[in-house]
């Protein structure tokens, strides 16, 4: 499995789990840390004047020093600044540093004598308050893939909430008493919590949530469970205790393979002189251990809860942003709460409004290709990636990648290969549509060819001489490739590839992506590489599949999707191929599969394809495959597999096993 990012959604406090008989979408309460910084907004003080010598200039002071933040200053002005300035701080913090305006209700008094009743607006919705504890160049995107899903993997950085998006009106008014007392010859404001609200007790705070609808879950096509909000203890080291780094990952090694002391250590470095959360484990991991972990010096072991995967197996770089998309789904029906917190009492609620009900989000992931995919790419020895994507909506069927490729990153959304001969189906689709070939023309397909200065071999030396232009795409001649590029306009194979999604970068909500980078070519070396998917051409496999799955589309570009409902938008709105050029290619594309580079995947019913095998400086080379049956289409990459055979097999083996995509489920 892969690690956690350094970006995983914090765990949040636990829920109590839902009764079964209970009404669907219970709203339960958001709890946890806010932010430790204390920023109060100024607001003008409003204070009513009090008459008298009788401490009543220091009540105005005291409120006007509120209002515009100065909580030394307003703590300074009453007989204990230590304590007032403490609960002060306690309830600004608790309610997610609003902004405040304090104020007295009478136009006199006499604080001396009797309580002057003080009322404090707190306005969450003013400052953006935290809540407590809920928390295009080149064909890149940033989609919100931030986070993970993966509960037992290692956590990477300080415990604690993180930021949450209000909105709306959401404020409440308190009302506390104020006296004054004569402290030698100074007036003072008598310091007691009663101050904030005649109900707060000592040691008691004010505190603001969101509330959400935690019994939203992320479900595949299917409407099979793929996220939810489960309870899990969070085994989380003081900062001073990395000499207990060792015994924490012996202990949760069995749940969690990849923590080692080394790596705990490193992420305690990291965290600083904040508490580090080594894991997050379900009850079935944690309930074994649970008593030696506790006796582990400087060990705590918070019960919360987090959305996680419901199969810990199942792990794809395209689930890891999904927790983001469910948190922005539920923000956006958020309620929220407001409570004085007493200690060894019941919260008093002050304020607030109920989250709205949030529909399960279903994702265009199937479960069943997912498992399939992964179990492709394990077979390998190489860094091995596989995407595959429906092109009738642009759903992300299933992404995977093997340990090999996983140590270096997401490469299979974001990483930046040559796509070698797999970009011939640019090339040869920017010449159709130039009409600088025709689709049954009869073409040269020499062993080497020299065009503008650059020397282009076959694999191999291979020589066909004059064949159709069909044959020569399905057996890979360079030689051919050369040739027609040649004849092309410099932005041809760039605006071609964007025709197909190749280079175009996508802001699809749950995916962080790059698709590739196709270069404006002059007549020269430049161009003659790039027609074989060499030189500056780049593409990721999903960019590749991308490309597939739009020529699957007619030829319009698709806009992937992770979750159904929100489609990608693109930074580029290209006209479709002319529907004779795609017929030809797929026409090509199955006939390398029926007699070309791709014989070994003819066993999959229609399948059309093209093979490619990319140099990369003096080592082997990577091998791909790209192909489309039905509403799959699929790109496939073994790096340094040095020919394009292993990928063949790869996707013949992956499709062999799947079928077509089911239906999506019913919202």
């Amino acid at each position: 499995m892969m690690p956690t990012p350094a970006s995983q959604p914090s765990l949040r406090p636990l829920r109590p789990h839902r009764d079964p008989g209970a009404t669907r979408h219970p709203h339960r309460r958001a709890g946890g840390l806010v932010a430790a910084a204390l920023a109060v907004v100024l607001v003008g003080s409003g204070c009513a004047a009090l008459t008298g010598d009788t401490g009543a200039d220091e009540v105005d002071q005291f409120l006007a020093a509120l209002n515009r933040g100065d909580v030394t200053g307003a703590a300074a002005l009453t007989t204990d600044p230590a304590a007032a300035e403490e609960t002060i701080i306690a309830s600004v913090e608790g309610m997610g540093l609003p902004a405040i305006s304090a104020t007295t209700t009478g136009d006199d008094g006499r604080p001396d004598r009797d309580p002057v009743t003080v009322e404090i607006t707190w306005d969450m919705s003013a400052a953006g308050a935290d809540d407590e504890g809920a928390d295009d160049e080149g064909g890149e995107n940033e989609g919100g893939a931030d986070g993970s899903g993966d509960d037992d993997e290692a956590g990477s950085g300080p415990a604690g909430g993180d930021e949450a998006a209000g909105a709306g009106t959401r404020s409440v008014t308190t009302r506390g008493e104020v006296r004054t007392t004569e402290v030698g010859d100074q007036w003072k404001v008598q310091w007691a919590p009663t101050v904030l609200d005649t109900r707060l007790a000592e040691g008691g705070r004010l505190t603001f949530a969101e509330e959400l609808d935690w019994d939203t879950d992320i479900l595949d096509r299917t409407g099979e469970p793929l996220m939810q909000w489960t309870p899990v203890t969070a085994v989380t080291l003081a900062p001073d205790a990395a000499g207990s780094a060792d015994a924490v990952a012996s202990l949760v090694s069995g749940a969690a393979p990849t923590i080692t002391g080394q790596t705990i250590r490193d992420g305690m470095a990291e965290a600083g002189d904040q508490p580090y959360q080594v894991v997050a484990l379900r009850p079935a991991d944690i309930d074994p251990i649970r008593d030696q972990l506790a006796a582990v010096p400087g060990v705590s072991l918070p019960e919360q809860g987090q959305l996680i995967r419901t199969d810990r197996d199942l792990d794809s770089p395209a689930l890891d942003g999904l927790p983001n998309a469910w948190t922005e789904a539920l923000q956006s029906e958020a309620g929220w709460s407001a409570q004085i917190v007493n200690p060894g009492a019941e919260p008093i609620e002050i304020g607030g409004a109920p989250a709205g009900e949030v529909d399960d989000l279903v994702s265009m992931v199937q479960i069943s290709m997912q498992r399939e995919a992964q179990r492709a790419v394990d077979g390998s020895g190489l860094a091995a990636s596989i995407v595959a994507i429906q092109p009738s909506t642009g759903g992300v069927l299933a992404v995977a990648q093997n340990s090999a490729a996983d140590r270096q990153g997401p490469v299979s959304l974001q990483g930046r290969f040559p796509p070698g001969s797999t970009f011939k189906v640019v090339t040869t689709a920017a010449a159709l549509s130039a009409g600088v070939v025709g689709p049954d023309e009869i073409v040269p397909c020499p062993a080497s060819v020299t065009v503008s200065g650059r020397t282009i071999p076959n694999d191999d030396d291979f020589e066909l001489g004059p064949v159709p232009l069909e044959t020569a795409f399905a057996r890979s001649c360079n030689t051919t490739q050369a040739v027609i590029s040649d004849r092309l306009e410099p932005a041809a194979m760039k605006d071609t590839a964007a025709t197909l999604g190749l280079g175009v970068g996508f802001f699809t909500p749950g995916l962080n992506t790059y698709t590739g980078e196709v270069p404006v070519t002059e007549q020269g070396p430049g161009r003659v590489e790039a027609a074989i998917g060499q030189g500056e051409v780049l593409a990721s496999p999903f960019g590749m599949a991308v490309m597939t799955a739009s020529l699957a589309n007619g030829g319009r570009m698709i806009l992937p999707q992770l979750i159904d409902g929100m489609p990608a938008v693109a930074n580029d709105s290209p006209e479709p191929l002319d529907p004779a050029v795609v017929d030809t290619l797929r026409r090509y594309m199955v006939q390398t599969v029926q007699s070309g580079t791709a014989t070994a995947a003819r066993s999959v019913p229609g399948l059309g394809g093209k093979t490619g095998t990319a140099e990369v400086g003096s080592g082997p080379a990577h091998g791909w495959f790209v192909g489309f049956t039905g509403d799959i289409a699929v790109a496939v990459l073994l790096e340094g597999a040095d020919s394009s055979g292993p990928a063949v097999e790869l996707a013949a083996d992956f499709l062999g096993g799947v079928g077509q995509p089911a239906p999506l489920a019913a919202r």
